[in-house]
């Protein structure tokens, strides 16, 4: 034989075999279409697989702001596009390596510090929709200012608004949506990104039971030259109920004038 009726030899085997491994398959691929086919399709994605388009899924486009809240956010935007558009300077800023004061007391006077803080602590307590439209915003116009006001609320004091004690909250909350004090997020380190469970950084707890002392090294925070509230990720000994072994667990530590220890809550 030439080489060229090998290669032909070997690609008939190889599509027969493919063939075969089709049919073996082709009864469960049928059965899970019926079944998917015979359930009641609710899922714009599953219809795609379906076949299927499914537009009452997505038209009308949801609308879940009431009237005041589009006013709101309206109001908001507008401004804000003047706060960008006469005030701040992307190019500035980035040259500068830091936000002016004046500018920094007009963001706390759009409130742009407390977005989804709710009102009772002063802030603005804009909704996840309303946040985003907002977001947009500052992506339009500055990338730098809107890491800066991301890291202090997206994700900076996120944990005391959303799983802190009512003390937590009375105690962080007003100063931090006022803007008087900016919150920073402690995950990455030099041996780990985003993967929480690889930190190497450690809280434990004195003999005395008064406080954690913690060992460890933070890169790359944002905020973190000017923050006075820090989100810290570390790991603290646990006690496994079953076997009786210390284990390390992932915790989270927020610094003010001293540590505060948030306890996580079940699940």
């Amino acid at each position: 034989f030439e080489f060229s009726h090998i290669m032909s030899l070997r690609s008939a085997s190889l599509l027969y075999n493919s063939a075969k491994a089709l049919r073996a398959y082709q009864p469960v691929a049928v059965t899970c279409k019926r079944y998917l086919a015979d359930a009641p399709n609710t899922s714009f994605a599953r219809g795609i697989f379906l076949g299927e388009l499914r537009e009452e899924e997505l038209f009308p486009y949801p609308d879940v702001l009431s009237d005041e809240q589009k006013e709101t956010i309206n109001m908001m935007m507008e401004a804000g596009h003047s706060f960008f558009q006469e005030t701040n300077d992307a190019a500035a800023n980035d040259s500068n390596e830091k936000i002016p004061e004046d500018q920094l007391d007009q963001m706390r006077a759009l409130g742009m510090y407390g977005l989804m803080v709710p009102e009772e602590y002063g802030g603005v307590a804009l909704t996840n929709t309303m946040y985003a439209k907002f977001g947009e915003l500052t992506g339009e116009y500055d990338l730098g200012l809107g890491i800066h006001t991301g890291a202090h609320q997206s994700i900076g004091y996120k944990g005391i608004l959303l799983y802190g004690t009512e003390e937590q909250k009375e105690q962080y909350l007003p100063s931090l949506a006022s803007g008087d004090v900016f919150a920073c997020f402690c995950l990455t380190e030099p041996s780990s990104g985003s993967d929480a469970s690889s930190i190497k950084t450690r809280a434990v707890l004195n003999e005395a039971g008064t406080h954690y002392v913690m060992n460890g090294s933070k890169i790359w925070i944002s905020n973190g030259g000017i923050a006075e509230i820090f989100t810290v990720f570390a790991q603290t000994p646990a006690i496994d109920a079953k076997t009786g072994e210390t284990k390390r667990q992932n915790n989270c530590v927020h610094r003010g004038a001293s540590f505060r220890w948030c306890q996580p809550r079940p699940t």
